[in-house]
């Protein structure tokens, strides 16, 4: 347990059970203080007898400024929110919670200096997050998984690996499985090959594009200016972004191999691995190396689930708002009954 971490439970948003011995759903705030930062979140607890202890899931957003529920500003798919109702359909308590630089808990300790807040920084508020999930009285310290999107599917590869108890299970949806700056080249590339299909740039314009976005990642890696000529300005934008104040960000996650964590994950320890046919930018083939990762660690199902229509956050063409049945599907055979 971290050595800082305290937690503290406030009080109970839904009135009393009228049914005697059935305590019903509810939401509750839940705070913990890590390294000098309180964390906020929201803990959801679903109806259950007196005295139950529930299996329970730690749910961790994707990348930048994503909040507990899921959202960003001026975008609020609350997809965490939707995971968690999903779960708790299912009797699966669920703890979600604002990192750093987002909703109640800002930047915390690191206020004053931004630039020094890293990734691993993340992960440890994760662990946090875990240990505070796995001592609240409904949850069954056995019985816990972390459920990551995107960038919080790695963080949660990497939990996987070392909290205690080990979790039982880890849904990874649209996870990102390359290192960080490898993703977004893979990205950029799609990007720059679309426009050269709808006649926006030429073949000889994506070539020079291409090169300098490769020339880019190589200066990010070794630590050098990047040289944004032969960029258009919004690509130029980005790496420039990727830079000084965020740059020790940058350098710490794109150190991270999705598919060389998967070897720490204690054998079979049940996984979940979804990725949509219309995710742009997590294409599902990216994630064929962790996959394979997986399989080698000797982990449990249900594996790699592909996601047939279903975009980036969790939506197809008929559900723009709400997960797609397959995904509530998928996460309903994660969790079981």
């Amino acid at each position: 347990m971290l050595s800082h971490l305290a937690a503290a439970v406030l009080t109970l948003t839904a009135p009393v059970a009228a049914t005697p011995g059935l305590v019903p759903a509810a939401d509750r705030e839940v705070v913990f203080t890590v390294e000098g930062t309180p964390t906020y979140g929201t803990l959801h607890v679903p109806a259950h007898r007196a005295g139950q202890r529930l299996r329970a899931a730690l749910l961790l957003p994707g990348s930048g400024p994503t909040d507990r529920d899921g959202n960003q500003p001026h975008l609020s798919p609350n997809t965490l929110v939707q995971v968690a109702d999903a779960l708790g359909r299912d009797r699966v308590a669920t703890l979600r919670f604002d990192k750093y630089g987002t909703g109640r808990t800002g930047l915390g300790a690191y206020r004053d200096h931004p630039e020094t807040l890293d990734y691993p920084a993340f992960v440890r508020q994760a662990k946090a997050a875990y240990e505070t999930l796995r001592d609240q009285p409904e949850t069954a310290p056995r019985a816990l998984s972390v459920v990551g999107h995107s960038e919080g599917a790695m963080t949660a590869l990497l939990l996987g690996g070392t909290v205690r108890p080990r979790p039982a299970g880890l849904a990874l949806l649209q996870p990102q499985a390359l290192r960080l700056l490898d993703l977004v080249a893979l990205q950029l590339h799609a990007q720059v090959a679309e426009a050269v299909r709808q006649g926006q740039l030429t073949p000889e314009q994506q070539r020079t594009i291409d090169a300098a976005i490769d020339a880019a990642v190589t200066a990010l890696r070794e630590h050098r200016p990047v040289d944004t000529t032969g960029l258009p300005p919004a690509l130029a934008q980005l790496f420039q972004g990727f830079q000084g104040q965020n740059g020790r960000f940058v350098d710490s996650d794109d150190a991270v191999y999705p598919p060389a964590i998967a070897a720490a994950l204690r054998p079979g320890t049940r996984v979940l691995l979804t990725c949509g046919t219309n995710d742009v930018q997590v294409p599902c083939a990216t994630t064929d190396a962790l996959t394979t990762a997986l399989r080698r660690a000797h982990v449990g199902g249900p594996g790699r689930v592909p996601l047939s229509g279903v975009d980036h956050l969790l939506h197809d063409a008929e559900h723009a708002d709400t997960p797609a049945p397959v995904v509530l599907d998928a996460l309903h055979r994660f969790a079981g009954r």
